[in-house]
């Protein structure tokens, strides 16, 4: 399915993918180096996601599960 991951600042598109999942349209970001800066992430399931290199810098994450 396409998920798009949006600013929670002003709405803009910051990615968009063919992704079962947000936790895999966020790694694939990640991957892929995308600024995910300010990214409305708020109750994202990301048990387990690989975020190193990842650029969080304002996202939202209220609710969010990080464990692992």
């Amino acid at each position: 399915m396409l998920i798009e991951i949006h600013s929670w600042l002003d709405n803009k598109l910051l990615y968009s993918a063919q992704a079962e999942t947000l936790k895999d349209a966020v790694e694939a970001a990640v991957k892929a180096n995308v600024s995910l800066n300010r990214a409305s992430l708020d109750g994202a399931r990301l048990v387990g996601a690989r975020l190193v290199g990842a650029s969080l810098v304002g996202a939202s994450l209220d609710g969010a599960s990080l464990d692992g």
